[in-house]
C-alpha cells in the first residue's frame, strides 16, 4: 500500500464532456485525512485466499449467474447463456459464471489469470474481502485523489492526452465498439494489475481495466447540497446504487468515455459482471 496526504485537491470536472446524469460537477475543493491505499487492483489470487481462508460465497455463486461481454462466451458454455440486456445486448447473463470462472463453467482464472485484478465481484463482495483484510473501500473522494496522481484537474492520471507519445497507458476498447476490438494496447479483457506506467502516487490501472467499487451510495445531486461535507465527504447515507469509479477495458469514447479521472459510474450492490474490481484502503494513523 502507498501512504497518502492529500490535505486538499480539487475533484470533479465542469469539462462538459461527460454525462449530465452522471453528476461529475461542479468541480470543489475537498480535504482528506491521510490514509495508505493499494496500489493494485485486488488479484484473482489474493480472492482465492481469501475464499479459501473463509469459505466465502459470491453473489453471484448464491445467485447461479453473472453478466458476460458476450464475446467472451466459449462454444463450450454457448448452452449456459441465460438472456441478454435489452439496453445493452453486450452483455449476457451466463449461468455458472462468477469470480473463479469468470466467462462461464469453462473457464478458470487459476490457468493464465492469477495476477489480473478479480472481476465477478459485487460490492457486498468486495466489502467482505477488505473487512477480512483488515481494510475498507474507498470513499470516492479517496479514489479520486488517489487516481488523479498528484496532478490539478487533469483528464487522466497521467495528463490531458490520451496517448502521450503514443504509447498507451490504460486498458480500454480500441475499434469500433462492440463490433471491433483491434487491441491496440495489447488486451481484449483484463490486463494484469502491474500493466502499463503507474500514476504519479504510484497507483496502477485506476483508468481502464476495471471499475472499482467505492463505499458511497451514488448520487448525482447529493455533492451539491448543503449536507455535503467538503471535509472528508462520505456521499449520502442511503441510496440504491453504489458508485464505481475508472472505467473499464470495454470503454469506448463512442459510448463510455468514463476512463477519465473525474467520471463516475453506478451499479446494484448485489451486481457482478465481468469489468467490475475494486482496490482497498486503510485509515493512517
Amino acid at each position: 500500500m502507498l501512504r497518502l496526504e492529500p490535505d486538499s485537491f480539487l475533484m470533479g470536472t465542469d469539462s462538459g464532456v461527460g454525462f449530465p446524469e452522471d453528476g461529475e460537477g461542479p468541480v470543489r475543493e475537498v480535504s482528506l485525512e491521510p490514509y495508505y491505499v493499494d496500489k493494485y487492483a485486488v488479484t484473482n489470487a489474493e480472492f482465492l485466499e481469501f475464499v479459501r481462508e473463509t469459505g466465502y460465497t459470491t453473489d453471484a455463486e448464491r445467485f447461479g449467474w453473472a453478466f458476460v461481454f458476450e464475446d467472451f462466451v466459449s462454444a463450450e458454455d454457448h448452452d449456459s447463456v441465460l438472456q441478454s440486456v435489452p439496453s445493452a445486448p453486450w452483455w449476457v447473463a451466463v449461468s455458472g459464471a462468477n469470480w473463479l470462472r469468470p466467462e462461464g463453467p469453462s473457464s478458470d482464472v487459476r490457468e493464465s489469470r492469477l495476477t489480473h485484478p478479480v472481476t465477478q465481484v459485487s460490492w457486498r463482495d468486495a466489502a467482505a474481502y477488505a473487512d477480512w483484510a483488515g481494510k475498507r473501500l474507498p470513499t470516492e473522494a479517496e479514489w479520486e485523489f488517489a487516481a488523479r496522481g498528484g496532478l490539478t484537474q487533469k483528464t487522466y492520471p497521467w495528463g490531458d492526452d490520451l496517448r502521450p507519445d503514443g504509447e498507451h497507458r490504460c486498458n480500454i476498447w480500441q475499434g469500433e465498439f462492440p463490433e471491433t476490438n483491434t487491441c491496440d494496447d495489447g488486451y481484449a479483457a483484463t490486463a494484469p494489475v502491474n500493466e502499463y506506467e503507474p500514476n504519479g502516487h504510484g497507483l496502477y490501472n485506476v483508468s481502464g481495466n476495471v471499475w472499482e467499487w467505492c463505499s458511497d451510495w451514488f448520487s448525482a445531486e447529493y455533492h451539491t447540497t448543503d449536507a455535503y461535507d467538503t471535509h472528508d465527504p462520505q456521499g449520502p447515507q442511503s441510496g440504491e446504487q453504489r458508485v464505481m469509479r475508472g472505467g473499464s477495458y470495454l470503454c469506448h469514447r463512442s459510448w463510455c468515455n468514463r476512463y477519465r479521472v473525474a467520471a463516475r459510474s453506478k451499479n446494484t450492490p448485489d451486481s457482478s459482471t465481468g469489468n467490475i474490481g475494486f482496490r482497498c484502503v486503510v485509515d493512517a494513523a
